[in-house]
Parts: C-alpha cells; sequence; structure tokens
C-alpha cells in the first residue's frame, strides 16, 4: 500500500522534484500550491490530487485539510529570497518572511499532528547555507530559516518518538525564486564558482535528500539539520 504525503510549495524546483521522486517510488502525493495553473500542469504530470492555497492567507490549513486528512509524511518545499541591506529593513519585513517560512510551517504541522502521530510519520522543512555562514544582505531570510531550524529541534525532541523532524540547508538553486539574481550570467557563474563543487543547486539536489527523510528509508534520524549546499558551508 502507498504512503500519502503533503507537499506545499509543491510548484517549486524542489518540491515538483520532490512529487515526482515519491510518485515514482510508488507513493501517494497531495500538492499544494498558489499558482492554479502551474499546480495543475504539475498534478496531471504525475497524476496526483492537489489543492490551490496561498500559506500566507488565514485559514489555508482548514482548506488543505478539506482535501486531505490523513498522512504519512509532510514536506514545507515553501521558502522565499529576501535580500537587503539592514538599513533598508522594515518591521515588516521580518513579519512577511516569518509568516512565509516560519508561522505557516508550524500551521501546517499543528493542522496534521493528530495524523502525523498515529501513522509514525515525518516532517520535512527547509532553511538555507546563510543561516550558518553569514552573507551580506541576509539578515531579514538567514535570521527567519535559522528559526526553522529551531524549530525543527524543538519539534523533533517533543514530537518523539512518534514523529520525526528534520531540516534541509540549501544553498542557492536554479528556480523561479532564485531567477531574478541568476538571470545575470557574469553573476550566476560568480555565485557557481564560490561552491567547492563549482555550480549551483538543481531541485533534485535537495528532493532527493528530502524523499529519504520524508520516508521509512530515514526511520532513525530525527532533529538533524542537513546542508545540500555544494561544500558551501563547510568548505573554503
Amino acid at each position: 500500500m502507498s504512503e500519502k504525503y503533503l507537499i506545499f510549495g509543491a510548484t517549486g524546483s524542489i518540491g515538483s522534484s520532490l512529487a515526482e521522486q515519491l510518485v515514482n517510488s510508488g507513493n501517494s502525493v497531495h500538492l499544494v500550491g498558489r499558482d492554479e495553473n502551474e499546480v495543475k500542469n504539475i498534478s496531471e504530470r504525475l497524476g496526483c490530487p492537489f489543492t490551490i492555497a496561498d500559506v500566507l492567507e488565514e485559514g489555508f490549513i482548514e482548506k488543505v485539510k478539506n482535501d486531505i486528512s490523513d498522512v504519512k509524511g509532510v514536506a514545507y518545499c515553501v521558502g522565499s529570497i529576501d535580500l537587503k541591506p539592514v538599513r533598508m529593513v522594515t518591521e515588516q519585513d521580518f513579519v512577511k518572511c516569518m509568516k512565509l517560512n516560519l508561522y505557516s510551517a508550524v500551521e501546517v504541522i499543528k493542522g496534521y499532528q493528530e495524523s502525523l502521530k498515529k501513522n509514525k510519520g515525518s516532517i520535512v522543512l527547509f532553511s538555507t547555507v546563510a543561516a550558518q555562514r553569514g552573507f551580506t544582505n541576509h539578515a531579514i531570510i538567514a535570521s527567519t530559516k535559522a528559526a526553522v531550524e529551531g524549530l525543527t529541534v524543538s519539534l523533533a525532541a517533543e514530537f518523539a518518538p512518534n514523529i520525526r523532524v528534520n531540516c534541509i540547508a540549501p544553498s542557492l538553486t536554479n528556480s523561479k525564486i532564485a531567477e531574478p539574481m541568476l538571470k545575470n550570467k557574469a553573476l550566476a557563474d560568480g555565485i557557481a564558482k564560490a561552491h567547492p563543487l563549482k555550480r549551483l543547486g538543481e531541485g533534485k539536489d535537495s528532493a532527493s535528500l528530502a524523499r529519504f527523510l520524508i520516508t521509512e528509508d530515514s526511520s532513525w534520524i530525527t532533529g538533524q539539520i542537513i546542508a545540500v549546499d555544494g561544500g558551501r558551508s563547510k568548505l573554503s
């Protein structure tokens, strides 16, 4: 019998790749995204049900739960790239970033906690290499994703032994949200060369680890923050 996995941010490079990998390994996947056309395209290609929901809107989790109530695993593949020098940062910048990356993730977890507990399930969250390694102009997103890492270890302790919670920390990945940065080829090449493995990430790089962490293949792993970053966080 296939397991049921729920993917938020299913139209992103990581979320869509994770959905494909899970389906290809015989699992049932439910997609959640805010862009109806993009979600439908992925749904038709993979044969997955879906819900159109925006995690920034109040009551989004009830909308999703009306469509799927019982799950084995949840991947919150939602993210943002919020870059500003601190002199230009406003409180609202932090509020919006925290809402997208942290508060709504908590709402998802609360909404599916009982189902995940019953099914001995798994939660996969996403951070960034910038939460542990300092980069200029990253105060908003680095602070927010550091909070996601704190949430990961706290909930892993709180939910053990019934629910596993892990977090993936990618470096810059070819994706829609990174497109404004990567359309400048010189800039993209420079960022790629800053990684010991001399390339940018692809959605499948993080998705492969997410598939491992969300399934029983990783049944003795919880409370971990794992980098998928071409070596950037540890190697010079």
